[in-house]
C-alpha cells in the first residue's frame, strides 16, 4: 500500500493537498482535503489499462467553482430542506436558501467548500486519510456545533471505504453523504451499463 501527498492549490493563504492511495493491484484513489473531493478512482480494465471511472476536474479552481458536487462530501445536510428550515423541539431554524427559496445539500458553504484537516491513516485493513471538520453552531443556520470524521480507506481487496463520524454538542440535523460520479467505461456513455444492488 501507498499513500502520497503532494500540494493541490492554494486558497487563500492555506494549501489545499491532493492524495494518492495506491493498492499494488492496480487500483488508485486521488482524493483531496478541499471538500474532501475523489478527484480519481483508477482501475484497470478487462485489458489491464488504467481508467479513471468517476467525474471529475483537473485543477482545484474547477472544483472551487463546480455546482455539480462533484465527487465531494456533502453535509451539514445532504438533500434539499423546503423552505430552508425545520423545526427541533418546537423551535424554528431557517437556513441560508441557495437552491431558489430552498436549501441544498448543506447551504452557499457547505462542507464541500472546506478545507478539511487532513491525517494520513495506516491500519490492519489498509491505509487512507482520515479527515476532519468542525462545524460552528449557527454555520449556514443550523444549531450546534459538530464535529465531524470522514475516513477514506483503500483495501488490499480492492475497496474503498468510506466511514463517517459525528458528534454534536445540541440537538441538530445531520445527513452526510459523498457525491462521486461514476463511468465505468472511464469514458464514452454510461447508456450500456447494468448495475446490480445487493439491498
Amino acid at each position: 500500500m501507498q499513500l502520497s501527498r503532494e500540494i493541490f492549490g492554494q486558497l487563500g493563504d492555506k494549501d489545499v493537498d491532493l492524495y494518492t492511495i495506491a493498492n499494488g493491484n492496480g487500483l488508485v484513489v486521488g482524493l483531496t482535503n478541499y471538500g474532501g473531493i475523489i478527484t480519481s478512482i483508477k482501475t484497470p480494465d478487462r485489458q489491464g489499462v488504467p481508467e479513471n471511472i468517476v467525474l471529475g476536474y483537473d485543477s482545484l479552481e474547477e472544483y472551487v467553482d463546480d455546482t455539480s458536487y462533484m465527487g465531494c462530501l456533502v453535509g451539514r445536510y445532504a438533500n434539499r430542506i423546503s423552505q430552508g428550515s425545520f423545526q427541533i423541539d418546537g423551535r424554528k431554524y431557517q437556513l441560508t436558501c441557495n437552491d431558489g427559496a430552498n436549501h441544498l445539500h448543506g447551504g452557499a458553504e457547505g462542507f464541500n467548500k472546506k478545507i478539511w484537516e487532513a491525517q494520513p491513516v495506516r491500519e490492519p485493513r489498509g491505509c487512507g486519510v482520515a479527515l476532519s471538520y468542525t462545524s460552528p453552531d449557527g454555520e449556514e443556520g443550523y444549531p450546534g456545533t459538530v464535529d465531524i470524521q470522514v475516513f477514506y480507506l483503500l483495501t488490499a481487496e480492492n475497496g474503498l471505504l468510506i466511514e463517517y463520524n459525528a458528534a454534536t454538542d445540541n440537538r441538530t440535523i445531520v445527513n452526510l453523504t459523498q457525491q462521486s460520479y461514476f463511468n465505468l467505461a472511464g469514458e464514452g456513455t454510461i447508456l450500456d451499463h447494468l448495475l446490480c444492488i445487493n439491498a
